[in-house]
């Protein structure tokens, strides 16, 4: 609730007008606060602006009040009125740092960082203590891609203990890009306190962790040694082994090698000593994140079988968990709990009955395979996985921990924003439709984050729906649905409509009974957007080289199978055929193998969906970005877009890493 003002008959004092600013700043914080919901941040907007407003009323020309009033209306999209409010301030008063600030984030905003960056240093030399404006100059050097300067900025302001989430989130988009060449204590620091965050997608982090052990224990060195002690004191190794997958073949092997280590030590000495426990716990984890994919020698299959024989044995006694814990610890980074043959007695046990340490553990390899597998039940699709070995079921894919921060906002504000598109019509609840969700990370925050959004996700993949579906339910987001592609069929076929296609992952080419471009014209109508990128993933030398071998051999997708493929490219990692392979992340997981290799995106797929986009009658292009998220024109790619449906292949969009906005005219 904030103070309400009378309009005075007199004019105010200044006094008066100073605490009415006050009260619109306050205002303006609160809506801007991440942690309040979109309808409360408006209802502070309106607030902020009824403020404002009377204090512009009796006082035209105050400088302050001009500059808040345009940082509402950059907030509200209006991107010409908010710089001429900042102008207009600074012509009252050219020694306001805050309002050259406001110009360098409008300058963001518009897609202008390297204006942005000389309104930010304008501001220092008038505040030299501005964070504001030192962090704008970080998000500048980001965006026009020095991301070792803008990385040294964000590292400095949280030196001086500036702990806020777009100073993490500039350090994390920037770390993805950074080239690690030696070890750096300074760059573990800050990996391991990335890491410890929970507000942040820390898969993304993988690469920059991976080449900071790699580097850290001389991994290139075939003569280096493993020290099982080192590694089990090692924070940053625990917590990327428990938090983010590292697609790097040298790290790859390194874990490889301690969990091998770890089991021989237990062979020598019969016991599993206390010091281990948080590596083996984590390694565990990060071998479930991986579905299993790193390999294994023959003598330490023959030991994990001999365990899981004794679990078997010892559950059917009826030992306790401190008696078994050990044991589980040790079958759980080979394999999944809830696929093993003693899986049945651990039912008997709720996951607060374990030990809080391995917790975690217990529900990534048991409880939360138990859900999935339950969620499945639920979908014909379910039936072909009937005849399937347990360790051959299909594994979710991608992996992620954590979904990306973002404040709370309405989709008809995006549409209004972003895209120019008149909203006022539109009923309340608008329905999204993401065609390809995968695991549900992006469907999952278009749900979370959008308050006037419905979501239906859709994937031929049954474990990426029950995966997604299973997060959905523990996250408390209820306006979400996961469905496979028949259901979605049907449901576009009673006539239900949407008012945004986002096109994620391409079905695959066994997907014969859907098309993705007839499913987009029936679930379109007048003012949809739909939303779809130009590049297809997967289309390495090395992919088609698999491909090529399954077809040949007519192999089928169970997890030896991927093993020696995934073998077959670890060991021949010197060839350049392979080395584009290897630096894809989805090579590092068996469901990420498993999609690329067995389920691969069918390319036609996109070509009819972009034949139909290209009908100006039906569909207009409102907007294009490339990879990095800048906007391009729009004529240039429309008019090869044209060409194309004509049947000019000189150029062509496809493989190009293009996002293109498409609005229905009718």
């Amino acid at each position: 609730m904030y103070p309400q003002h009378q309009s005075p008959e007199a004019p105010s004092s200044q006094a008066e007008l100073a605490r009415r600013l006050l009260d619109a700043n306050d205002a303006y914080q609160a809506s801007n606060s991440p942690s309040a919901s979109h309808p409360q941040r408006m209802s502070a907007r309106a607030e902020c602006t009824r403020l404002v407003e009377s204090v512009l009323t009796e006082d035209p020309r105050h400088p302050a009040a001009l500059g808040l009033m345009g940082r509402v209306a950059m907030d509200n999209g209006d991107m010409e009125l908010a710089q001429t409010l900042f102008n207009r301030s600074l012509d009252e008063n050219d020694q306001q740092p805050q309002q050259y600030t406001n110009l360098g984030y409008w300058a963001l905003t518009t897609e202008r960082p390297v204006l942005a960056e000389q309104y930010f240093l304008e501001a220092l030399e008038l505040d030299r203590q501005s964070a504001a404006a030192f962090c704008g100059i970080a998000h500048a050097k980001r965006i026009q891609g020095k991301f070792d300067i803008a990385y040294l900025h964000y590292r400095k302001l949280l030196n001086s203990g500036r702990d806020w989430p777009s100073i993490y989130s500039g350090m994390l988009a920037c770390a993805e890009n950074l080239a690690i060449h030696s070890v750096d204590q300074e760059l573990a620091l800050d990996a391991i306190a990335l890491l410890r965050r929970d507000d942040l997608p820390l898969q993304q982090v993988g690469r920059f962790v991976a080449a900071i052990i790699r580097h850290q224990y001389d991994l290139d060195n075939p003569q280096a040694q493993v020290f099982l002690d080192a590694a089990s004191g090692d924070e940053l190794l625990i917590l990327a082994l428990e938090k983010t997958l590292m697609a790097d073949p040298a790290v790859e092997e390194f874990v490889t090698l301690l969990r091998r280590a770890i089991v021989a030590e237990v062979a020598h000495s019969a016991e599993l000593r206390d010091d281990l426990h948080p590596l083996t716990l984590a390694i565990a984890r990060y071998a479930d994140r991986t579905g299993y994919a790193l390999l294994a020698s023959d003598d330490e299959e023959r030991l994990i079988s001999a365990i899981n024989e004794s679990l078997r044995a010892q559950l059917a006694m009826g030992d306790a968990i401190p008696a078994i814990m050990g044991s589980v610890m040790l079958s759980a980074m080979y394999g999944a709990l809830f696929q093993q043959g003693f899986a049945v007695h651990l039912g008997q046990w709720n996951l607060v009955d374990w030990p809080l340490a391995s917790q975690t553990m217990m529900a990534a390899s048991f409880y939360d395979k138990a859900s999935e597998e339950a969620i499945k039940q639920h979908y014909d699709e379910k039936l072909a996985e009937l005849c399937l070995d347990k360790k051959d079921l299909p594994q979710a894919w991608p992996c992620w921990s954590t979904l990306a921060h973002r404040t709370e906002s309405s989709l008809k504000s995006i549409l209004n924003a972003d895209l120019g598109l008149a909203t006022e019509l539109l009923p309340d609840t608008l329905r999204i439709l993401v065609c390809g969700a995968e695991s549900g990370q992006r469907a999952l925050e278009l749900a979370r984050y959008l308050s006037d959004v419905e979501v239906i996700a859709v994937d031929e993949s049954l474990a990426n729906i029950a995966k997604a579906t299973r997060h959905a339910q523990e996250l408390n987001i209820a306006n979400i649905v996961f469905w496979p592609w028949s259901i979605a069929q049907r449901f576009v076929a009673d006539g239900h409509q949407v008012h945004w296609i986002e096109i994620g992952r391409l079905p695959s080419p066994s997907m014969t009974d859907v098309s993705l471009a007839a499913m987009v014209n029936s679930a379109s109508g007048h003012g949809c957007v739909v939303h779809m990128h130009t590049e297809v993933t997967e289309q390495t030398i090395g992919d088609d080289h698999v491909r090529k071998l399954i077809r040949e051999h007519s192999l089928k997708p169970t997890r030896e199978t991927l093993h020696r493929l995934r073998r077959m490219a670890l060991n021949n990692r010197d060839d350049s055929k392979w080395q584009s392979v290897l630096a894809e992340t989805g090579f590092y997981a068996l469901g990420g193998c498993q999609d690329r290799w067995f389920r691969p995106q069918d390319i036609g797929q996109l070509k009819e969906l972009m034949g139909l986009m290209s009908n100006e009658l039906n569909w207009k292009l409102v907007k294009v970005r490339d990879s990095d998220g800048h906007s391009l024109a729009t004529s240039p790619v429309q008019r090869q877009l044209q060409a194309e449906a004509q049947g000019d292949q000189v150029q062509t969009l496809m493989g190009l890493p293009l996002s293109l906005y498409f609005v229905k005219r009718a």
